[in-house]
């Protein structure tokens, strides 16, 4: 079977050119003429450092003056990769991630190369604008921890955990201690504060592979996996430790933070609902027996 591999080249969406031992272009397709603006007839026999590509790197340094990823692949016969910006005959600059290869005659010496090349920037831009849309969807934008809508399907992954492992997780549910009094008494600006400054510590705290994140309201939860029993108070009252070191400035005052928690261990049995509805019980145990404390159920 033969191969017409130039018809192949030429419908890819990438941009490719061929260029002779001198990198004077002997072959470009429509990828390349859509990526560039520049049409075969205009760039074939000249070559790309004619006012055509010539590309750049990060900081505008031109790559044609000793720093050409084809030049030194002509001359040492290894494939290189390089994000560059090439010249649009337009006249913006285009981000685009290059491959070049050498091409070998019959005698297996090297008689030019080949570059792949892509746009990034409508990549670049996607990514970006998805990452937004997710850190939109799944965090809080008070705190920058996960919210409820990413907390729910990570504790359901974790029920799947336990039905597949047998491996149980812990999940401490708090709450923050008279925080209405911090929005009544100093604004609701230092009530942000509060806030933040309790995911903080949260954050600092937490091991790798847990997850922190505001349920609502004045409401955290920590999803704590691989802990056994004995483990779990000590933890929680770990973090309860550290919050209540924390401080937030209101005018000339600092003003002391604490939280109430209720711990538990999930099983088998639990569902979500039956979890949380522990968790928090167990939250509100601590708020009647003082504040500050943590109850292990």
């Amino acid at each position: 079977m033969q191969i017409d591999y130039q018809k192949l080249l030429a419908h890819i969406r990438d941009g490719v050119y061929f260029t002779d031992s001198d990198r004077r272009i002997v072959y470009w397709n429509k990828g390349a003429e859509r990526i560039t603006g520049y049409s075969a007839e205009e760039v074939v026999g000249r070559c790309c450092r004619d006012n055509i590509l010539v590309h750049v790197d990060e900081n505008g340094l031109s790559l044609c003056k000793g720093h050409c990823p084809m030049a030194a692949t002509i001359a040492d016969a290894q494939p290189r990769e390089a994000s560059v910006f090439l010249h649009h005959k337009q006249g913006h600059r285009v981000p685009v991630q290059v491959r070049a290869i050498a091409l070998n005659d019959e005698q297996g010496r090297v008689a030019g190369a080949a570059e792949f090349f892509n746009d990034t920037s409508s990549q670049e831009t996607l990514q970006a604008r998805i990452q937004e849309l997710e850190n939109l969807a799944l965090l809080d934008s008070l705190t920058q921890l996960p919210n409820r809508h990413h907390i729910e399907p990570e504790l359901v992954s974790r029920f799947h955990e336990i039905q597949r492992l047998q491996v149980s997780f812990g999940f401490l549910f708090m709450d923050i201690d008279h925080f209405k009094r911090f929005n009544d008494t100093y604004g609701h600006d230092v009530g942000d504060e509060v806030l933040r400054v309790v995911a903080r510590t949260l954050k600092a705290s937490m091991r790798p592979f847990d997850l922190v994140g505001r349920w609502g309201g004045e409401e955290f939860v920590c999803i704590l996996r691989n802990v056994q029993a004995p483990l779990l108070l000590p933890i929680a009252n770990r973090i309860r430790a550290l919050i209540e070191a924390s401080s937030v400035k209101a005018g000339n005052r600092m003003l002391g933070v604490t939280v109430s928690i209720g711990a538990t261990l999930a099983t088998a049995e639990d569902s979500l609902e039956t979890l949380i509805k522990r968790a928090d019980r167990l939250m509100y145990t601590s708020k009647a027996n003082g504040r500050n404390q943590v109850t292990l159920g």
